[in-house]
């Protein structure tokens, strides 16, 4: 027993001398650490079996740096007995062993080719049967489709008595007559449409008043007074009726991207303040208004004749 001590000691002292934890070498080896502390308190009763003590000695000699055949040479008297096939498999480098395979495991390797092998076999078998069906089936579904056609004309039949003819002559005229309406409509319809194209607003020149101001214009050939007012940059906006009361409840300067819109039909007199009319463009009735004078402050005065 003083002999399995000094090697789970010499184990040990190893590990130390490496600067691993337990749980380092149970990191390198893959040997739970229960084991490794077994080893190293030479209590191999927890051990899954004696040839894994040989085993987890020699992993955990080589993972340490000590020779591990000479370990389990000098103290193979101590250490649970093993076949001497397991033994000879220890002391083999993990490189060089060769593990033997029976017919069992060649054909256990073997079968998922095999497999694979016959689900393919089986996917072209599938197809290839589909393929026929179609092949037969096609001429079929043609001659029972022509079939159908013939049988569907040996059904139809024409016209052929009395009772039936009158019911189509009535409709005929029936849809002649919804025709001649049509027709009338549309004649009543066209010159009223073609009057409403022709009539077309006008907005007179501009005319420049005494105070130099003041410009005046009149609309004609329109029904609605709209006021659309795009500002472009700071200016002053004022909407006033002929009596010189203010229209436009929101009367102020006006900045950039601001639109100012006013409905200006029941009246027949606008004038429209612009502090800067050059930051200020214009609209009415959706109409660019084209100013008579280039002059920064001014009034703009529209005359509306309704028609």
């Amino acid at each position: 027993m003083l002999l399995v001590a000094e090697l789970g000691t010499r184990l040990k002292e190893a590990r130390l001398s490496k600067g691993y934890s337990l749980d380092d070498l149970q990191e390198i080896t893959k040997i739970q650490k229960r084991y490794l502390i077994g080893i190293e308190e030479g209590n191999y009763s927890i051990m899954p079996g004696s040839f894994y003590v040989r085993a987890f000695i020699k992993q955990y000699a080589d993972a340490v740096g000590l020779n591990a055949e000479e370990l389990l040479e000098t103290y193979k008297s101590e250490l649970p007995g093993t076949p001497n096939n397991q033994v000879s498999q220890l002391t083999t480098s993990p490189s060089r062993r060769k593990v033997s395979k029976g017919p069992s495991t060649k054909m256990m390797e073997a079968m998922p080719k095999i497999i694979v092998g016959l689900f393919i076999i089986v996917i072209i078998v599938v197809i290839w049967v589909l393929m026929q069906s179609r092949n037969s089936a096609g001429p079929n579904v043609m001659d029972d489709s022509a079939s159908s056609e013939i049988e569907y004309d040996t059904k139809a039949k024409p016209i052929d008595t009395e009772k039936d003819k009158e019911k189509e002559n009535k409709k005929a005229q029936t849809d002649d007559k919804q025709e001649s309406t049509d027709s009338k409509d549309s004649e009543k319809e066209t010159p009223d449409e073609k009057q409403t194209e022709d009539v077309k607003q006008s907005i007179s020149a501009g005319t420049t008043e005494a105070d130099g101001a003041t410009t005046s214009y009149t609309l004609t050939g329109a029904n609605t007074l709209k006021i659309r007012i795009e500002v472009s940059g700071p200016t002053f906006i004022g909407i006033r009726n002929q009596q010189q009361q203010e229209l436009l409840t929101d009367t102020r300067v006006y900045n950039a991207g601001e639109v100012v819109e006013f409905d200006a039909t029941s009246q027949n007199y606008a004038r429209i303040r612009l502090g800067n009319s050059t930051q200020a463009k214009v609209y009415i009735n959706d109409e660019l208004l084209t100013y008579a004078q280039q002059i920064v402050t001014q009034n703009i005065v529209i005359n509306f004749n309704k028609e």
